[in-house]
């Protein structure tokens, strides 16, 4: 069984509705000037958390979204309809990767938080915006702004306080279906746990106002060389990075290893993954302590546990022995534990950011040369641009003139641009000199 935890997406915004350059016409009214109304918006993309969901499976088989265009602008200066918005839910703990750079733009941890993903594009102007006194009957309006394209990976790292880990077979499902109403597949070889999953634990008596809850994650088994990829690897240590506090699961009925050492190498494999899983707290759960052979080295590995400062219970969930003193003491250390940040979002909120990370816009554009080609990238530069109707003289005047006072022009002559040249901005090419 597959565990869809990442996916790519390819998001597009609505195209802003054109301006209208409409002039007024009625039978007595022979000089209605000009009354062309402005485009509507183009609808935007959003990522929206979604409880309900816990995989991505969805997005292996739908992976192109579109949000609505604007609607364009009508005469009597009535605005375009705006185009409707493009919702996509993802599962609570999905982090927003934009390709192909890797910058996390967005930690969705919040049910029914919102994540701009691709904005929608600004309805062109109709041409009443462009009559002045000595220019009373203009033909110009503008064109609707492309949409935001955006091609996106998105990675699910679970939302839980409790990480349950420990080798292969330690007893971590059985735990998880006592404690939880949470049903995994259980069976006596390891690797039965093929996908994480998550259990509510309830402690107390809520009828009485001292319950309290928790969520818990059984981590399907680690073995030797997992934070390099061995066995389930890196598609599970992630799942870990949220937690809170980890309840680290050694089987004492397994005779073949030594249960201190087995400990041990689960350790170092959460450390050579990261450091921050390494400082995370962690209780030393010794299972199956019903059976003998683990009642006999229980009492050396609590005494290495004491040693080691490390607090220390033994267990039995299939008889339930110790199970509950678990519980109480992992709901008690948790009333003490903040909430857990990702390193990629911890500098961000650090700074009294949001969890979500939005670039700003700015005016800075680039020009390079390539086979012959000057190419103007920015992305002011494109949006006027492409708002311009290259058909309308009018409209290209104020183009011109907007890009000489941003200093294009001045920029392209000093890398020898010369009449006739080509100038690409963003999808549109311009030929230098051309009036």
């Amino acid at each position: 069984m597959d565990f869809f935890d990442r996916a790519n997406i390819h998001v597009q915004a609505g195209k802003g509705g054109n301006g209208s350059a409409h002039m007024r016409r009625e039978k007595f009214v022979p000089l209605g000037g000009p009354d062309g109304g402005d485009g509507g918006r183009g609808g935007s993309v959003y990522l929206e958390a979604d409880t309900a969901l816990n995989t991505l499976v969805d997005f292996h088989y739908h992976q192109k979204f579109r949000a609505e265009e604007g609607g364009m602008g009508l005469s009597n200066r009535r605005h375009g309809k705006s185009g409707a918005d493009c919702i996509i839910h993802v599962p609570a703990g999905t982090i927003v990767v934009r390709e192909p750079d890797g910058a996390v733009i967005a930690d969705l941890t919040e049910p029914g938080q919102q994540f701009m993903a691709a904005r929608g594009g600004r309805g062109g102007l109709g041409n009443t915006h462009f009559a002045t006194a000595t220019h009373q009957a203009p033909r110009e309006a503008q064109l609707g702004e492309p949409g935001e394209i955006a091609d996106l990976r998105l990675e699910l790292k679970l939302i839980a306080d409790v990480g349950l880990v420990g080798a292969p077979n330690a007893g971590k499902s059985t735990l998880l279906s006592v404690v939880t109403a949470a049903r995994p597949k259980i069976a006596d070889y390891p690797f039965t746990t093929l996908i994480p999953n998550l259990g509510v634990v309830v402690v107390g008596d809520y009828s009485r106002g001292s319950g309290e809850s928790f969520i818990m994650a059984d981590i399907p088994g680690l073995i030797e060389g997992a934070s390099q990829g061995v066995g389930l690897g890196h598609d599970f240590l992630r799942h870990i990075e949220r937690t809170r506090l980890l309840l680290h699961l050694v089987d004492g009925s397994d005779m073949e290893n030594d249960p201190w050492m087995e400990f041990e190498k689960i350790n170092s494999e959460l450390q050579a993954y990261s450091d921050d899983l390494t400082a995370l707290p962690q209780l030393a759960i010794f299972t199956k302590v019903d059976l003998p052979d683990a009642q006999t080295r229980w009492p050396e590995f609590e005494q290495k546990a004491q040693q080691n400062g490390i607090e220390v219970f033994a267990i039995s969930a299939a008889s339930s022995e110790g199970v509950q003193a678990v519980m109480y003491r992992t709901a008690e250390l948790l009333r003490t534990l903040p909430p857990r940040l990702l390193p990629e979002t911890a500098a961000f909120k650090a700074a009294g950011g949001s969890a979500v990370i939005r670039p700003q816009d700015d005016d800075r554009y680039t020009i390079t040369k390539e086979q012959g080609i000057f190419v103007v990238s920015g992305k002011k530069v494109d949006r006027v641009v492409a708002m311009t109707n290259p058909n309308n003289e009018e409209g290209m005047a104020r183009l011109e003139k907007r890009l000489s006072e941003m200093g294009v022009f001045e920029k392209l002559e000093n890398m020898g641009v010369q009449p006739g040249d080509t100038v690409r901005f963003g999808q549109i090419e311009l030929l230098w000199g051309e009036s």
